[in-house]
């Protein structure tokens, strides 16, 4: 019911930073939360932010806090992932994903809770 697509991935040196931006369209994507998931080479797909509809509520996984941003635009119907202070260990492939359920924390860092996801965006950071 909600298309997505990422863009802003690419090769970046560590410290580093880049822009992730997720497009939406579909008449569900203002009530619907969003997360941000990775996955790496070896590793199942790992959570990284989330989002209420609003955007009054966020959280993030400990590996990522104070170095990501998350925030959204409804106006836009876009998600963004602000990534700064880049590591190597940040390498993966970065997808979005709408959430059709109330915004609970916990509930949205499991990637069956999901809808919809976006096709992913291969981010690169080099050391």
């Amino acid at each position: 019911q909600v298309q997505l697509v990422e863009s802003g991935g690419g090769l970046v040196q560590a410290g580093g930073s880049l822009r992730l931006s997720c497009a939406a369209s579909g008449r569900t994507f203002s009530s619907s939360g969003m997360g941000w998931f990775r996955q790496a080479p070896g590793k199942d797909r790992e959570f990284v932010a989330s989002i209420s509809w609003s955007g009054r509520n966020i959280n993030y996984a400990d590996s990522v806090k104070g170095r990501f941003t998350v925030s959204r635009d409804n106006d836009k119907n876009t998600v963004y992932l602000q990534m700064d202070s880049l590591k190597p260990e940040d390498t993966a492939v970065y997808y979005c994903a709408a959430n059709r359920a109330l915004y609970d924390s916990r509930l949205y860092q499991l990637p069956r809770s999901y809808s919809d996801w976006g096709q992913g965006t291969q981010v690169t950071v080099s050391s």
